[in-house]
């Protein structure tokens, strides 16, 4: 079979299945809600196909008479049949992926880019074997999941999507008979009739312990069975490969984290009681998997003493079980599980139940049953029965290790301004004249590090304080009882956003001295303290604040508690929405470059933590490419970055796209950390041209977003923004203050609500303007540059290659109709003529330094990915557009109120990478 052969054959199986699950639905729909319905489906389908065709206007004009002699009602069932199509056609697309990473296993072909036996092979080719040792003893990976306003995805929804995926997978893993066939024909019908019966939206308002049941509940979907074996397939590649790796247990470098029930920033309902449920809900979880592990693991090891043998210490654990069985006498290790399992009972009763203190037979801490854990491993190692402590055993040992009783550790995060105030106020009821807010920086921080060095406490039992110096102090204290409940490792970073001075850190390093957080007299710290730097003026001076920190002898010292460590956090977002792509991106690399300079001349390590979100306004694009496109020196074996919105359910939903994740998560930070130094860099003549793009797209954004009058106006009113405020999305409000203000807004519903228009602005603007007065004077020279940094440097790679991207999911002719909702004739034309102008000019420039026909020519499979999904989404935004006119007309019923959220919702499950 020839490569283009093949090649179509692939195409043909994914079509096989988008074809099938597609003509169920419709059947579904045709018998649900009759001919008429499924009628119109495809009367509106064919009209937006001819829409994007469309040369002379005819195909706008036809749909423009579909859409308006539809009634509310008949749009809201158009919107679900398409959204519906569109998830069914992500199952389908996800599935494919599978069955390729599948068949390329079991052809034995050559490992694949982002596979974790790509990146050990990579090591070992390049003689980096002594060094991985080092690598795992202090690698830290984590992806962070966090709840943003746009969060659209009903759990509903999603455990139907997930029950059709797997009716798909079993046909590819399993030779089905014609009556199981059938069978499951009728099983995926069935689900799909489920999903077109479940309701797309919630009917309240999501709460933040809503938001933080959904993140759990891909605990279950991935994290508790991909995690570890990923660690197992790790740990089997070394050993494979080098002899010196047999037997070895790596350390538990990779772990989830979450901001989700910790993060104050612009949100008022997390409180120190929401944080305190959302550690129980975290504890429960990991408890109630736990358990039944532990019970079938004891069903399985029925071992008799005769017969195997066991060790004293395992003999001792069995001694102190309650099962008396007569049956179960002569089998240790069943006697030393069902003891096990006793104990957990009473450990869930205690951390969960609410018992008012632990019973004896409570397991203390996770070390202790991970002890018991290993007491039985080491047994069945020692008496022959190795290949027994490789299953269910070594799966469950390093469950334990990973998530503890606490599951993932919670950030916490508030707002710099917020410590600002209170500290302000506890210092102006501690010490009587002391006006905080006047004074300087320089007299800030001595005052500061006067009281981190005293032993006296600013709170007092006797004084009342205001209700946000209250939550905050609470939340704190909350914090010092969850370390004693649960460890340490519960709540393990503080994350300051806004930070903008050494005050900045000082100012939270006194209010968890308040909370016995930190303690002076020791020079101790109980969680890290983490400036998140998120403007463009913030990361230019973010190196800067930290070597003045690094001065302080005081800070220093907090630090060598904290292994020498300093996290720094990273903002894609307010970057982004401050200063736009291109720059944002570039402040961002140079940043980390000067921040691992000032790192360095400190000896002090590392960790940067990267606020990426969905999108490519927001830092979003494949992991991979990003962690690798990181100038050397700035991962050192240690990286977390967020995942939240839609991106959590596309990435982690399925156990199997989830592993891969998890996967490339490790390979990109292994190859980055040893093969770092085989990356090409950048020679003066690129790094400043780099520099004038930036200056000039700069310009570009900003003169339209912060300096065109009218253009917030335009924003509101083009776009879905006022909508996803309105609308239950989401516990958090979408702007920090009430205000209209770009400023103000947040930068995940900036940026979502570009996507919902198809115009991804946040993703491209400026970029062309910038590249055309860039090679205005010498332009066959200058475009050959251009072409060469493309070609050679990894982050320009990858700065390109996203927004290649994000222009493809773009549509100017669908955003031209979001235009229209712009009352002003005149500021509609001026600004989107603006950008309708500046979106051709990137188009076309960006296709000559990438050497491509089309956009996406040199990503097939991301190409391959829209064509199948454009058709369902395309007819979401016009209808989107049809309703938007309702509702701001004084429409305000059921139906149009529904419709809309369903259309965003569809929207952004089609978009998949939108917020």
């Amino acid at each position: 079979m020839s490569v283009e052969e093949a090649r179509n054959f692939k195409e043909e199986l994914l079509g096989r299945d988008i074809r099938q699950l597609g003509r169920m639905l419709g059947e579904t729909i045709r018998a649900q809600e009759g001919n008429g319905v499924f009628d119109r489906i495809e009367s509106v389908r064919k009209s937006c196909i001819g829409f994007r065709r469309d040369e002379d206007g005819s195909a706008h004009e036809e749909l423009a008479a579909i859409l308006a002699d539809i009634s509310a009602d008949e749009k809201t069932q158009l919107i679900r049949a398409f959204t519906y199509f569109s998830l069914l056609a992500n199952i389908a697309e996800d599935q494919h992926h599978i069955r390729r990473s599948r068949a390329h296993l079991s052809a034995g072909s050559a490992p694949k880019k982002g596979s974790i036996a790509h990146a050990v092979d990579g090591v070992f080719a390049a003689g980096r074997m002594d060094d991985l040792r080092a690598f795992f003893d202090d690698a830290h990976v984590s992806p962070v999941f966090t709840a943003h306003p746009t969060e659209v995805q009903r759990k509903s929804v999603l455990n139907c999507q997930m029950a059709i995926a797997r009716l798909i997978g079993e046909r590819d893993r399993t030779q089905l008979t014609p009556d199981e066939e059938q069978d499951n024909d009728e099983a995926l019908a069935r689900a799909i009739l489920t999903l077109w019966q479940t309701r797309l939206l919630r009917p309240t308002k999501l709460s933040v312990l809503d938001e933080v049941e959904n993140g759990l509940s891909f605990f279950d979907y991935t994290m508790f069975r991909s995690v570890p074996r990923l660690y197992c397939a790790l740990e089997d590649t070394l050993a494979q490969k080098d002899a010196g790796w047999a037997d070895t247990e790596l350390p538990s470098f990779m772990k989830v984290g979450s901001w989700i029930g910790g993060d104050r920033d612009g949100n008022p309902f997390v409180t120190a009681d929401i944080l305190r449920a959302t550690l129980r809900a975290q504890a429960t979880r990991a408890l109630d998997f736990y358990l039944p592990e532990v019970h079938t693991l004891a069903s399985q090891l029925s071992q008799a003493q005769s017969l195997c043998g066991s060790t004293d210490a395992l003999r001792r654990i069995a001694e102190r079980t309650p099962d008396l069985s007569p049956h179960h006498q002569d089998e240790p290790y069943r006697q030393a599980l069902h003891g096990m399992h006793a104990r957990l009972v009473a450990t869930r009763d205690w951390l969960v139940a609410g018992a008012s203190e632990p019973d004896a037979m409570a397991y203390a801490s996770a070390a202790e049953l991970l002890a018991d854990l290993d007491v039985i491993h080491e047994s069945l190692v020692a008496n022959g029965a190795r290949q027994l402590a490789r299953g269910r055993l070594r799966l469950l040992r390093r469950a334990v290790k990973v998530f503890g009783f606490h599951l993932a550790p919670v950030d916490l995060r508030q707002n710099s301004d917020v410590h600002e105030r209170v500290l302000a106020e506890l210092l102006t009821q501690a010490r009587p004249g002391v006006d905080y807010l006047a004074l300087d920086e320089a007299a800030r921080c001595t005052l500061l590090l006067e009281e981190l060095q005293s032993p006296r406490l600013l709170v007092s039992p006797f004084e009342a304080y205001s209700e946000e110096t209250a939550s905050e102090l609470a939340i704190l204290r909350e914090t010092k009882r969850a370390h004693l409940t649960y460890g340490r490792a519960a709540v393990t970073n503080y994350i300051i956003s806004k930070a903008a001075s050494v005050s900045d850190l000082l100012e939270v390093a006194v209010l968890l001295k308040e909370a016995g957080l930190l303690h002076p007299t020791l020079g101790t710290l109980d969680v890290n303290i983490i400036p998140l730097f998120e403007t463009i003026d913030d990361l230019r001076a973010g190196p800067a604040i930290m070597a003045a920190a690094f001065g302080l002898p005081f800070y220093m010292r907090l630090l060598q508690s904290r292994d020498r460590l300093q996290e720094v956090m990273l903002g894609y977002s307010d970057s982004n929405k401050d200063g736009g792509y291109v720059t944002s991106g570039w402040e961002l690399h140079k940043a980390e470059l000067e921040l691992i300079a000032v790192f360095r001349a400190h000896g002090i390590k590392l960790q940067l933590f990267h606020g990426r979100g969905g999108s490519v306004g927001r830092g979003g694009g494949p992991s991979y490419e990003a962690i690798l496109a990181q100038p050397p020196g700035a991962v050192q074996g240690r990286i977390r970055l967020t995942e939240q919105g839609e991106v959590i359910t596309a990435k982690y939903a399925n156990a199997d796209v989830g592993r891969r994740n998890l996967e490339v998560l490790v390979a990109a930070t292994m190859e980055a950390t040893l093969l770092s130094h085989d990356q090409p860099q950048p020679d003066a003549a690129q790094v400043a041209a780099m520099d004038r793009l930036s200056t000039e797209a700069l310009r570009a954004y900003r003169s339209l977003v912060y300096e065109t009058e009218g253009f917030e106006t335009y924003f509101w009113e083009s776009t879905v923004i006022t909508e996803i405020a309105a609308l239950n999305i989401g516990s958090r409000p979408a702007s920090r203050k009430k205000s209209r203000s770009i400023e103000d807004l947040r930068a995940i519903p900036w940026v979502f609500s570009w996507a919902q228009c198809r115009l991804m602005l946040p993703g491209w603007y400026g970029f062309g303007t910038a590249v055309e007065r860039f090679i205005a004077d010498a332009p066959a020279e200058r475009l050959a540059l251009l072409r060469t940094m493309y070609k050679t440097w990894p982050f320009f790679t990858t700065l390109l290659s996203n927004m290649d991207m994000v222009l493809a999911k773009s549509d100017i002719a669908i955003a031209s109709r979001y235009a229209g909702l712009v009352a002003d004739a005149a500021l509609r034309e001026r600004i989107f003529g603006a950008i309708s102008a500046e979106h051709a000019r990137t188009v076309e420039i960006l296709r000559q330094i990438m050497e491509q026909d089309e956009l996406l020519d040199g990503n097939p499979q991301m190409q391959r990915s829209l064509r199948n999904r454009l058709p369902y989404i395309d007819p979401l935004n016009h209808l989107q557009v049809e309703l938007l006119r309702r509702y701001r007309a004084g429409v305000d019923d059921d139906a149009t109120r529904n419709g809309l959220h369903m259309s965003i919702n569809g929207i952004s499950a089609g978009l998949r990478n939108s917020g």
